[in-house]
């Protein structure tokens, strides 16, 4: 076990990272940005090594019949989805309140279970953006109206 723990940075005095009120100087005197924990490095190096071997007796084990190692060759070659398509109708969206009238639209979609919660969420999170994004265009519409009348009265 020593001799994975070789590479490790341990200051032969950790006083000397303190002042003289004991508190810790500025600064990081510990691992280096980027280095890893020797241990990890072992433990990388160990899969490096293995990795075809393990790979194919996962793949001799599934044709084999073996659910779990079928399972777990499937699950990391073939990661799951984490959304899928899905839709309908939401209306025009072009002013705020037509994304009020869309989120509504969402809400009744995931009240009759065309939609799951996550979904609904999801959509509600790119109609609030929407809207948010509206009302910005539409204040600075009329901020432009405001400040022409307001020049041309000058």
């Amino acid at each position: 076990m020593d001799d994975v723990l070789d590479g490790a940075t341990c200051p032969e005095n950790p006083a000397e990272y303190r002042d003289q009120r004991g508190r810790f100087q500025p600064g990081n005197p510990g691992r280096p940005p980027g280095s890893k924990h020797p241990a990890l490095k072992l433990l990388d190096q160990i899969g490096e090594d293995n990795a075809e071997a393990i790979m194919q007796t996962l793949c001799e084990k599934a044709k084999g019949g073996d659910v779990r190692a079928a399972e777990v060759l499937l699950t990391r070659l073939w990661p799951a989805r984490k959304g899928r398509p899905v839709t309908f109708d939401l209306g025009k969206l072009e002013t705020a309140k037509d994304a009020a009238d869309a989120a509504a639209a969402v809400l009744r979609e995931v009240a009759v279970g065309k939609l799951s919660p996550e979904e609904g969420a999801a959509i509600a999170g790119l109609l609030a953006a929407h809207r948010d994004a509206t009302q910005m265009a539409e204040m600075e519409a009329r901020l432009e109206r405001l400040e022409a009348i307001r020049g041309a009265g000058r």
